[in-house]
């Protein structure tokens, strides 16, 4: 497992919660949920809390910005909590998969 350490100013994808979708100001997104088809947010770390706590700035696909605050950061190996449906609850970040390759191929140079 590589675990990249998240610094202010990193990109990474959001993938919004139900409640994100549905609240009193909707994030707009590409695809659904529902059908496992949802393009993940663009994201920028704002502040660390720790390897898999972070405050973002989301931005949906029409460019309204949103701040999460203390969102979970899925980092490689990590299994998120399901819900009843064995649905992945949702509303954490992740590293995109060029972040993530580029990490295994520097710990592979190390």
């Amino acid at each position: 497992m590589n675990l990249i350490k998240p610094t202010v100013g990193r990109k990474v994808w959001y993938r919004p919660s139900l409640y994100d979708l549905a609240g009193p100001v909707p994030m707009s997104i590409s695809g659904s949920v529902a059908a496992g088809n949802a393009q993940p947010l663009d994201a920028t770390v704002l502040a660390v809390w720790g390897d898999r706590c972070i405050n973002v700035q989301v931005l949906d696909i029409t460019g309204k910005a949103f701040t999460k605050m203390s969102v979970t950061l899925k980092q490689e190996g990590d299994t998120m909590p399901v819900d009843s449906e064995g649905k992945e609850v949702l509303g954490y970040c992740e590293w995109m998969p060029y972040q993530q390759s580029a990490a295994k191929k520097d710990a592979c140079e190390s």
